[in-house]
């Protein structure tokens, strides 16, 4: 595998390194999912013409402002669309799906947009506890996790295909796949999507490192654990197939606009969503409007407070110094940037923003 294509991207512009996107999908009030599905296609396009290295979405469920549950659905209707551009996963939560299944839609993923899909695996639920339960049919969580590195060495081998004689699973195949390759007259892609772990903790680190893929850590949500998560991660670093040195990105919230006080609005009223998320009243993402109403308690405000001094805002220039600094403080490889707002045109418009600070290239 050439890890310098399927891997490791190359920095546009001024930017210190590659820059990427992550796409919650959300859904704002008086917006639909249709809305949401629209504007990340809006994104993805307009990702890929300025110069993005790639452009993944995050499995959650029964989120109402989250309309991702699907991955692998959703990076169908986006390859329709673009041509260039990596897409993936960040990331399935694997413990959630069998690995033949995931073998399955990835490889179908491939063969949609050969040589540009990722698959980005991590082994929370994305979700609370009930839904995993629902999702898995069964209340045993705490074995998902723990099989987590059993369950990526199976996908691995589905992909692959590659289980040894006397397995229970030598004659299961996962198609499309490289079985077709080995069937008369087959001819198949020399691709199969590069698998990433995601993390928001050490575990993933570690498990990365030792089997030599590259890691994306979950700043955005995690900040304090971000460094010393990837300094764990080029600590337990082996060289592998895939890749001769570590690579690590981090997911990044950034918002861009262009007005400073705008940028405040629209973090607030993100940041009152997940007020609202983490005490158990996942909602649509608030207007800036109902967030400048809402009172919120010394405790909220606490979180708010609290939660949106990991988020990169105000004018593009801030958001690049900003920007600039953390990728110096941390070392990452790859920024991948995340923009919550309420609207899709306020995101779309950060992204441009931030592209022309760094002087990425135009549309071509």
């Amino acid at each position: 595998m050439d890890d310098t294509d399927e891997i490791r991207g190359t920095a546009q512009g001024t930017a210190p390194v590659p820059l990427s996107v992550l796409d919650l999908v959300t859904v704002g009030a008086g917006r639909t999912a249709t809305d949401a599905l629209r504007t990340s296609v809006a994104i993805s396009r307009l990702a890929e013409s300025r110069g993005f290295h790639r452009y993944w979405v995050a499995e959650h469920h029964s989120m109402p402002g989250v309309a991702s549950s699907s991955p692998a659905v959703i990076l169908a209707h986006l390859a329709a669309h673009t041509t260039r551009i990596r897409l993936g996963s960040g990331g399935v939560m694997l413990p959630n799906h069998a690995p033949l299944v995931i073998a399955e839609q990835f490889g179908t993923l491939e063969a949609m947009a050969p040589g540009r899909v990722d698959l980005g695996l991590g082994r929370a639920p994305g979700t609370d506890g009930a839904t995993a339960a629902a999702l898995r049919r069964t209340d045993r969580l705490n074995e998902g996790a723990d099989d987590f590195p059993e369950q990526l060495a199976e996908l691995t081998r589905f992909l692959d295909d590659d289980f040894p004689a006397g397995h229970r699973y030598a004659r299961i195949h996962a198609v499309p796949g490289p079985v077709q390759s080995t069937s008369p007259g087959g001819v198949q892609s020399p691709h199969r999507p590069p698998i990433w772990l995601l993390g928001s903790s050490g575990f993933s680190a570690r498990l990365a490192g030792v089997l030599g893929l590259p890691f994306a850590f979950a700043h955005h949500f995690s900040a304090q654990n971000t460094i010393p998560a990837l300094d764990l991660y080029r600590e337990s670093f082996r060289a592998s197939a895939v890749l001769a040195a570590p690579y690590a990105l981090i997911g990044v919230s950034a918002l861009a606009t262009d007005d400073e006080k705008e940028a405040r609005r629209q973090v607030r009223a993100a940041a009152l969503n997940m007020v609202r998320l983490r005490t158990g009243r996942p909602g649509l993402v608030p207007t800036p409007e109902e967030a400048e109403a809402y009172d919120f308690s010394p405790m909220e405000r606490e979180f708010v407070d609290s939660w949106n001094a990991n988020v990169i805002h105000g004018t593009a220039d801030e958001v690049r110094a900003g920007l600039d600094d953390l990728q110096k403080r941390t070392g990452a490889d790859e920024l991948m940037l995340t923009g919550n707002a309420h609207g899709g045109e306020v995101r779309l418009r950060s992204y441009e923003l931030i592209a022309d600070a760094y002087g990425l290239p135009k549309a071509r």
